[in-house]
């Protein structure tokens, strides 16, 4: 690369003209703030538009590769991981857990009411996908099973694991049926050719009460949470690591727009409800079923030492079953200076 071309690279980096942000189908404090208008207002003073990646096909790619400056991305980890493992210039500013619902889904007539009832069983796991980084479905799958077997003793060996053809989501009728179109082996499992399927959230609610299925083991009812480690527990909120080095301020104040939404959020249960129907794109059945208890209190994120070695957890897994590229340090990865300085920012804003 020419000395002009990394001073033209350079500058491309430094300079910002818009902020965009990840919207995944799944309940986040910057989702919220967005819906809000709250991080339109906090950035219109600088004249950065507040855009979702979503809305922006052509860049949709970033939100698996982590390479656009101005982007951040709350979303699940499996994306954000790979990413990290393929070199992506990213770092790791908070982490959330909410409890989504994660189920076993069975056949009403199937006898699977307990972990040790998976023994010997047909279990679905979706193809790959076409890269690493896309191969969600697989991934939240297989560590699903391995949370469900693990409360019986009981590991991969012990059942059949049948590969189930990915559907194409672009192709449903409407954007609920695409978002269910996810979770590909419920179609199998309607038809008698496995036993159970990994889900969760609320579109997969909706999408078993459609077809007639019914929960076999509910994850969420387990007292230790490491049986729920997954794609979305612990969800990582991740930046370019050239945002934090030329905008530093602007990362400290968005996270203050998500520690708000997330306050917001624990008095406001009702309103959350409604606004989450849209950002799951499910219906208000599956919300409630879906986010159950005291979940509207836990949007909130930090940087806890558990939170962190249950992400780990997580790399470990994905790297052992083939998701990452290469193993590397959760540690290294995280920069846990924009959140004490959002909360100092907060206090300061409240006081």
């Amino acid at each position: 690369m020419t000395l002009a071309a990394k001073q033209t690279r350079t500058d491309s980096l430094n300079e910002l003209d818009q902020i965009w942000f990840t919207r995944c189908p799944v309940p986040t404090a910057s989702g919220i703030a967005y819906k809000l208008g709250w991080l339109s207002e906090e950035f219109a003073a600088n004249g950065l538009p507040v855009s979702t990646l979503q809305d922006a096909r052509q860049l949709g790619h970033h939100h698996y590769d982590h390479e656009l400056p101005g982007l951040f991305r709350e979303g699940g980890n499996v994306p954000a991981l790979a990413a990290r493992a393929a070199g992506a210039p990213s770092r790791l500013i908070g982490l959330t857990w909410i409890e989504e619902w994660q189920t076993i889904l069975v056949r009403p007539d199937s006898g699977i009411r307990h972990p040790h009832d998976l023994k010997g069983k047909r279990l679905a796991l979706p193809a790959w996908g076409e890269s690493r980084p896309g191969s969600i479905a697989r991934a939240m799958s297989l560590h699903g099973y391995k949370g469900a077997l693990s409360l019986a003793g009981l590991g991969f060996d012990d059942v059949e694991l049948v590969e189930v053809a990915l559907q194409d989501q672009e192709r449903a009728a409407n954007p609920q049926e695409g978002l269910q179109r996810l979770w590909s082996g419920l179609d199998y499992l309607v038809r008698g050719e496995v036993d159970a399927v990994y889900v969760k959230g609320a579109s997969a609610a909706d999408a078993a009460r459609r077809l007639g299925l019914v929960v076999g083991i509910d994850l969420d009812l387990i007292a230790e949470p490491r049986y729920r480690i997954n794609n979305g527990t612990p969800r990582p909120i991740t930046v370019h690591q050239s945002l934090l080095d030329n905008h530093f301020d602007l990362v400290v104040r968005f996270l203050a727009q998500t520690l708000s939404a997330a306050d917001w959020a624990a008095n406001n249960r009702e309103a959350l409800n409604a606004i989450l129907e849209e950002e799951t794109r499910a219906g208000s059945a599956g919300v409630a079923e879906a986010y159950r208890g005291e979940f509207h209190t836990t949007l909130a994120p930090d940087l806890s030492a558990q939170r962190l070695e249950f992400l780990d957890t997580q790399k470990d897994f994905l790297y052992l079953h083939g998701f990452l590229e290469r193993d590397f340090s959760i540690a290294d990865w995280v920069d846990p200076r924009p959140l004490q300085a959002a909360h100092e920012l907060l206090a300061k804003r409240r006081a």
